[in-house]
C-alpha cells in the first residue's frame, strides 16, 4: 500500500514541505515527469518546488508509455548526473503516474523495462517516488502496478516496490479535464469496481473498496444535484478506493481485451474500458445496463467500428494480449477460465466493436 498520503483541495502547496526531508544531497535532484499539458500553465508549474539540480522532464501523454520510452529516460537521467536522485515525482493522469512509477524502479533494477512485465519480477527497491494525479478514475496513483506496451505485449511490471512512496490528492488539479477524458476515466473506475465486485477473487478487504467506490460512481455520474468542486472530491476518492480494490483482488475481461486494443491499436485505456465493456453483458449484465444508462446521460459517442477492417494476423494478435493475462481471466471466469474464453469467442466479441 501507499505508505503515505495526504488529501485535500490546495494540498498541492504541501509538496516542498514534503520533499525537503527525502533530498539526499545537493547533487542528487528530484527529477519532476509532468503531462506536458501544464508547459506553460503557471498555475501549475510555478508551484513546483524547484532547487538545486532538480529538473522538470515534460512528457506528452497522448500516448500510453511503453517499455523504450522508459529506458529512454533513465538511460538520460543516469548520463545527466553523478548520483541517482533523491525521488522521482508523476503529476499527470494514469500514463504519467505509470510511468513516473517505472523509471523509479529501473533506476535500481538492472536490465530494460520489457524484462519486468509480469508480476513480482522486481528484486529491488524502487528509489524514492510521489504520485500527484490531476485527472481521477484510473487508480494509478495507488496501485501496484505500471501499465507498459513492450515490443511484444501490454502488461504491467506488477510488484511491492511499484506503489508510490506518497499520494498528494488535490481535486483542484483536476478542474480542467475535458468531457470526454473525464467520462472515460471515471468509467475505468467504475469497471474496475464492476470487475473487483464481480470477481473470483473478491475477498472482504477489496470489498469494502470496491463498494464504497461504486456507491461514488453512481452517485457522480447519476445525479444532477452534485456541485462542480463535489464532483471533483467525489471522483478522487472513487478512484483511490477503486485502485484500492483491485490492488487487493483483479480486475477481468474489459481489462484484459482493453489491453489487446491498446497494443495493437493504440487504443488509450479508459476509453479502450469503454468500448469493451459496451459488449459485456453476457459477463456483466447490471454493470453494463448502468453504464450504457450513464453513457446516454452523459451524451457520450464511443467510437465505432475500430475492429472492422482487421486481418486475421491482427486479431491473433489482440486475442494473444488478452490470454496472456492469465490473473484477470481466473478472476472474472474462475480456475477453469480456457473453457469458457476460447480463441474463437475472444474473436466473436472482438468482432463487435
Amino acid at each position: 500500500m501507499v505508505s503515505k498520503v495526504v488529501f485535500g483541495r490546495g494540498s498541492f502547496n504541501q509538496l516542498g514541505d514534503i520533499l525537503s526531508p527525502k533530498r539526499l544531497n545537493v547533487k542528487a535532484p528530484f527529477i519532476f515527469i509532468v503531462d506536458d499539458v501544464f508547459q506553460g500553465n503557471s498555475w501549475i508549474t510555478s508551484r513546483i518546488p524547484l532547487a538545486y539540480e532538480d529538473k522538470i522532464y515534460y512528457i506528452s501523454a497522448d500516448e500510453e508509455p511503453k517499455t523504450s520510452q522508459v529506458d529512454d529516460l533513465v538511460e538520460e537521467i543516469i548520463l545527466n548526473y553523478k548520483a541517482l536522485p533523491s525521488g522521482i515525482i508523476g503529476i499527470g493522469g494514469g500514463t504519467i503516474m505509470d510511468l513516473a512509477k517505472a523509471v523509479s524502479i529501473m533506476l535500481t533494477n538492472k536490465g530494460e523495462s520489457k524484462d519486468y512485465q509480469g508480476w513480482d519480477l522486481v528484486k529491488k527497491p524502487a528509489i524514492y517516488h510521489v504520485g500527484i494525479p490531476t485527472i481521477s478514475g484510473t487508480g494509478a496513483e495507488v496501485s501496484r502496478t505500471t501499465v507498459l506496451t513492450g515490443p511484444e505485449r501490454k502488461l504491467g511490471i506488477n510488484s511491492d516496490y511499484t506503489p508510490f512512496d506518497q499520494v498528494v490528492l488535490d481535486p483542484e488539479l483536476t478542474k480542467d479535464v475535458p468531457k470526454n477524458q473525464w467520462f472515460y476515466t471515471g468509467m475505468d473506475c467504475y469497471i474496475h469496481c464492476i470487475e473487483s465486485l464481480n470477481g473470483t477473487f473478491l475477498n472482504a478487504f477489496s470489498k469494502s473498496y470496491g463498494e464504497k467506490a461504486y456507491e461514488l460512481c453512481v452517485e457522480l455520474f447519476l445525479d444532477n444535484n452534485l456541485t462542480e468542486e463535489e464532483a471533483q472530491d467525489k471522483l478522487m476518492m472513487a478512484s483511490w478506493h477503486g485502485g484500492m480494490s483491485i490492488a487487493y483482488s483483479q480486475v477481468g475481461v474489459a481489462h484484459a481485451m482493453s489491453y489487446g486494443l491498446g497494443y495493437l491499436l493504440g487504443t488509450k485505456h479508459g476509453v479502450g474500458n469503454c468500448i469493451v465493456f459496451n459488449q459485456l453483458e453476457e459477463f456483466y449484465p447490471e454493470g453494463v445496463a448502468l453504464f450504457k444508462k450513464m453513457k446516454d446521460k452523459h451524451n457520450i459517442d464511443l467510437p465505432q467500428g475500430i475492429c472492422a477492417n482487421l486481418s486475421d494476423k491482427e486479431f491473433d494478435i489482440m486475442i494473444d494480449v488478452a490470454l496472456s493475462l492469465e490473473p484477470l481471466w481466473e478472476n472474472a471466469l474462475g480456475k477453469h477460465w480456457k473453457k469458457t474464453m476460447t480463441r474463437d469467442k475472444l474473436k466473436e466479441l472482438y468482432l463487435k466493436m
